[in-house]
């Protein structure tokens, strides 16, 4: 695997993260909470295996432009710049929510989750659009 398979590979990783978050929702809206967490904590490990590959990527290659200036252009940008923020705004929630979890504060766990699901869950589907977008 080169350098160049990597974004290939994140839009993978985004899907799994995305099939798994979805998964646990669902789980946990049945009452399974061994199936959510198991689902969670796999949704979690995709979006970390996500993480790395798409940091090693950019830090080899650089930013990468957007290669056309016809009518999807202003499209991809508005994908893009919610997407990027939210990506590196919902991170440190992320964890926070696992603590709670973890600690079981479900209360607090809940009432966080109630936004950064939603959240978590547009960042892995833009991560694919844009993938689209940029790369295909």
């Amino acid at each position: 695997m080169s350098v160049t398979d990597l974004p290939t590979l994140n839009a993978i990783l985004n899907l799994v993260s995305t099939i798994f978050l979805v998964s646990g929702f669902v789980s946990i809206k049945n009452g399974k909470r061994e199936t959510h967490k198991k689902f969670m904590v796999s949704a979690l490990l995709s979006s970390t295996f996500f993480l790395t590959s798409y940091l090693i990527y950019h830090y080899k290659v650089g930013s990468v432009p957007y290669p056309y200036h016809d009518w999807t252009r202003p499209i991809y940008f508005v994908i893009l710049i919610p997407h990027v923020v939210f990506a590196a705004v919902v991170v440190p929630f992320i964890v926070l929510a696992v603590w709670f979890a973890w600690n079981e504060k479900f209360a607090k766990h809940v009432k966080l989750v109630r936004f950064v699901f939603p959240v978590w869950v547009y960042v892995s589907i833009t991560g694919i659009v844009i993938y689209a977008m940029l790369y295909r």
